[in-house]
């Protein structure tokens, strides 16, 4: 890796990000400094810069790294070549710096093969040179730099600074001895290497005019007793004609091979592996790779394999990218405190949900005005709200009351199983809509095309958030990287290390990109550890019509006997994994589907499983089972603390329960129980005591949980915002709740103005393709009789006339909004609303909760511009009506009380 030196912010993060990738892999890594100024300027601060990140990788990672300052430094093709005095001055300060830590890295001094030296146009340096470079250029003392003189000793920095040696020799395509790499002699044809000509090399007699006394490998690897690196690698021009690319590499790599085995303190070898323009070529792209054609590198392997003295496979401890995926799951704790947490939730929450039926008689006003038809529930929807702004926070890692409840307060369900488990629930509810408008084959395309829009949406972000890792003031590395802190797998030997989460994504920048980084980007092997559970949906989505059609066959006890077998094979064998997608590691696929299916059977039996849970046996086996739970989980807490057995448990029951019954990855039983307890109980809540609740935060937790994936997308983004500001104490508990609160704000500002909706995936539920023939509906008004007012489950019903051809009116009136949208809002009873609509229903007259579900704006011709849905000031006790063409005479229609999140049609769109 060749990074710049001094050490900037861009080489600082080259630097971390290459130690990453080395202990992905269990490899050594060789970083080559090249200095960016003059060797005089670079001093001992900017040498203990350099230390500290490399002591700080080998901390982490147990990394060996090769230090390589300055190579080929007696050539006169880089900027600090042929300097010998500041050269060493530089090298040894380096050098110092590194010895003095305790990073175990090993100091490379590498050098050019000499033959050609002084390369050229270097001669007339000298009338540059100060006296002291003059007199060790001129090691023979005839007064001239030439062929005559040694082109490694001036260089040398001394034996207490130098740990290993190492050698650049690569073959130009230039086959005669005679025509030496740094010569001006052109490259016409590509030609294979001479036989034995990297022998020659090794021997010091290939190239030069004048025979050397001793050979590099003797004189700097054997004599001082030290390791050698060998850099090397043969170049190609694919404008030339001549030997074909694999003869040509072959025959310089089998020879580099054949040396190597001769040579045992040659330790390490490196390809150079790259397209660059080379004078050499005439300043033509030249192709140094032997891994770029399959073939080749079939071959290279091949033959390295032949040669028995490479090691494949890991030479150091390995870091492997799955070991980093599963690090983002910091759950592990002794006990104690997060499962006080635990017991005294549930606790309480187990009082509300006890004492809701009392208040439910005495309180039947707050009740939620479910009116027994199929369609959105806005409990849901509010709960969901709920949970995706307790991601968010989780997320954004700053401190704050908010962070403090969502950590603590939740218990032991975090956002992500309640997430899973309501979307399959919403799409159990909602897909049977799409099965009967569409039909079931549409309304699986539909689905599918979602769960493609969903995994384009994907491949986005983790591209977006790679290319936002350039830019100088973003602090990515906040989500790309993710640090441990010793509370997860790794246990608290692993606190502090930092795992990459972009393996391999450097290698997309190259020309063409390797195939095995193209698969890792596609199968969603890398990405921000915020964003890493939306492969599970991407997954998840692609099995929604399949599943729906066994569960509306009656089939939903085959789904759920599948369910729970996947679910049992997976903890017997946790190891197992059928992808090796990043969320795999932290939300496996075989364990996390036992919570969507069970949403989704539970959404779709929706009525039929509340008609049996609130029945007079369901109260009974609910209140036995909530209460039951918080009296165990009070029953094991108080034996801890009053220091007796909780009998038939054993005395360890409390002290052991976090970690064995509610780690989050695989869903062990706590946290099974726990999603059925706080679903039950927050529903109970949520229907009793609906108004005041939705009255208080209903106009922010609604909206933002009817697109909660469209705020899970953004939040990445959120994220690596607040990351990117330097110098704030964002463990401030004001600081932590003024940010908090903005960025809830900004999230419901966003959703409320549709910002990019046609762009990001929502929370609806997928959808088939839309019928488009709609009905004209004339601009003229028609007389409205209104019916009894007698209400019945928050409807009432009027009775409308009307002549062939013309709309039905409603109370109130329509006024103008926002962007040229229509509002539908209370009028005086009586009065008349006129408006030129299309209404696209397709000929058939649907309930309007289902027509909720099935009618996407986005989807419909002339829709999505103005249509939006009611906020909590707004729900008032108007009338949505529907008319179709040919509809006639006098109608009794339901006039519906409309709740927040209902879809109040305007012109264009309905």
């Amino acid at each position: 890796m060749e990074i710049d030196y001094p050490l900037d912010r861009s080489a600082r993060r080259e630097l971390l990000r290459a130690t990453r990738a080395a202990a992905t892999q269990g490899a050594v890594l060789v970083v080559s400094l090249e200095p960016g100024q003059s060797l005089r300027s670079l001093d001992v601060a900017d040498a203990r810069a350099v230390n500290t990140v490399i002591q700080e990788v080998h901390d982490q990672y147990d990394t060996q790294v090769l230090v390589r300052f300055a190579p080929q430094m007696n050539g006169t093709w880089v900027r600090w070549g042929q300097q010998p005095t500041q050269f060493v001055q530089a090298f040894r300060t380096l050098a110092t710096a590194v010895h003095g830590g305790d990073s175990d890295a090993r100091m490379v001094w590498s050098p050019s093969y000499g033959a050609g030296y002084p390369f050229g146009e270097s001669a007339g340096r000298l009338a540059d040179l100060s006296a002291t470079d003059v007199a060790k250029l001129d090691t023979n003392g005839d007064g001239e730099l030439t062929a005559a003189d040694d082109p490694y000793e001036p260089y040398w920095p001394g034996d207490a600074s130098v740990d290993w040696v190492g050698l650049s020799m690569y073959y130009f395509g230039k086959g005669k001895s005679t025509e030496a790499a740094g010569r001006d002699v052109p490259l016409t044809r590509n030609d294979v290497p001479e036989r034995g000509e990297v022998e020659s090399r090794f021997d010091e007699t290939w190239g030069y005019e004048q025979q050397q006394a001793d050979s590099f490998y003797d004189r700097f690897a054997v004599d001082g007793d030290r390791s050698m690196l060998l850099d090397t690698g043969a170049l190609y021009d694919h404008t030339r004609r001549g030997d074909a690319e694999l003869p040509v590499k072959q025959g310089w790599w089998r020879q580099v091979i054949a040396s190597v085995q001769d040579r045992p303190l040659i330790r390490g070898v490196t390809f150079l592996e790259t397209n660059r323009r080379e004078p050499e070529a005439g300043n033509r792209v030249a192709d140094w790779r032997d891994t770029a054609v399959p073939g080749i590198a079939g071959s290279f392997r091949t033959d390295l394999e032949r040669g028995d003295h490479f090691a494949f496979g890991p030479v150091t401890d390995r870091i492997t990218t799955q070991q980093g995926n599963a690090a983002t799951d910091q759950q592990y704790d002794t006990g104690g405190d997060q499962m006080a947490w635990i017991v005294w939730v549930a606790v309480g929450l187990a009082v509300v949900f006890l004492l809701s039926g009392l208040f439910g008689r005495l309180l039947p006003s707050w009740r939620y005005p479910d009116d027994g038809k199929p369609g959105r529930d806005l409990r849901l929807d509010l709960f969901r709200g709920f949970i995706i702004l307790a991601v968010v926070i989780t997320h954004i890692e700053i401190g704050g009351p908010y962070s403090y409840l969502t950590l603590h307060a939740v218990g032991a369900i975090t956002g992500a199983e309640m997430f899973v488990f309501l979307s399959g629930m919403v799409l159990g509810m909602t897909y049977p809509f799409a099965v009967k408008k569409f039909g079931e084959w549409a309304a699986a395309i539909g689905a599918w095309k979602r769960a493609r829009k969903q995994y384009l949406v994907t491949l986005v972000v983790i591209a977006v958030v790679f290319a936002l890792s350039f830019v100088p003031f973003l602090n990515t590395d906040a989500i790309t990287t993710f640090t441990d802190r010793g509370t997860g797998t790794g246990g608290v030997g692993a606190e502090g290390r930092v795992y990459d989460l972009y393996p391999n994504a450097m290698q997309l920048l190259g020309y063409p990109p390797p195939w095995y980084a193209i698969r890792q980007f596609l199968l969603l092997e890398m990405g921000p550890w915020p964003f890493n559970i939306m492969g599970l949906f991407v997954v998840l989505s692609l099995f929604i019509p399949p599943l729906l059609w066994l569960i509306r066959r009656g089939f939903w006890w085959v789904v759920l006997v599948v369910s729970w077998a996947l679910y049992v094979f997976q903890a017997l064998n946790p190891e197992f994994r059928p992808l090796n997608s990043q969320f795999e590691a932290v939300f496996p696929l075989l364990t996390w589907q036992v919570v969507f299916t069970h949403g989704l059977v539970l959404g779709y039996y929706r009525r039929q499983i509340i008609g049996a849970l609130t029945g007079r046996l369901g109260k009974v086996l609910v209140g036995i089972g909530v209460g039951g739970y918080a009296a165990f989980l009070v029953y094991v807490w108080a034996a801890n603390h009053a220091g007796f057995t909780p009998v038939p448990f054993p005395a360890s029951m409390y002290e052991d329960l976090y970690n064995t019954a509610y780690q989050r990855v695989d869903l062990q039983w706590g946290r099974l129980v726990d999603i059925a307890f706080f679903a039950i109980v927050s529903y109970a809540i949520l229907t009793v005591f609906w108004k005041p609740i939705s009255t208080a935060i209903g106009w922010l937790w609604i909206p933002i949980g009817q697109a909660s994936l469209y705020v899970f997308v953004w939040q990445v983004f959120f994220a690596l915002a607040i990351a990117s500001i330097p110098g704030v104490p964002w463990g401030d508990f004001w600081i932590g709740f003024v940010v908090h609160s903005a960025l809830i704000l900004l999230a419901w500002y966003m959703v409320r103005k549709k910002f990019l909706f046609s762009v990001i995936p929502r929370s609806r539920p997928p959808l088939a393709p839309r019928s488009t023939e709609a009905v004209a509906v004339p601009r003229r008004a028609a007389h409205v009789r209104r019916g009894s007012d007698r209400e019945s489950d928050g409807r009432r019903h009027a009775e409308i006339s009307e002549p062939r051809g013309t709309r039905a009116r409603v109370p109130g009136r329509l006024r103008r909004g926002d962007g040229g949208a229509q509002r539908l809002a209370h009028g005086a009873p009586g009065g008349q609303a006129v408006a030129d609509r299309v209404v696209p229903l397709g000929g058939e007259c649907l309930d309007v909760c289902a027509l909720e579900h099935l009618v996407d704006d986005d989807a419909l011709p002339g829709a999505g511009r103005g249509d939006r849905r009611l906020d909590h000031r707004e729900a008032h006790d108007v009338a949505v009506h529907l008319t179709v063409r040919g509809l006639a005479g006098t109608h009794r229609v339901h006039e519906r009380r409309q709740r927040p999140g209902d879809l109040v049609p305007h012109a264009g769109g309905g």
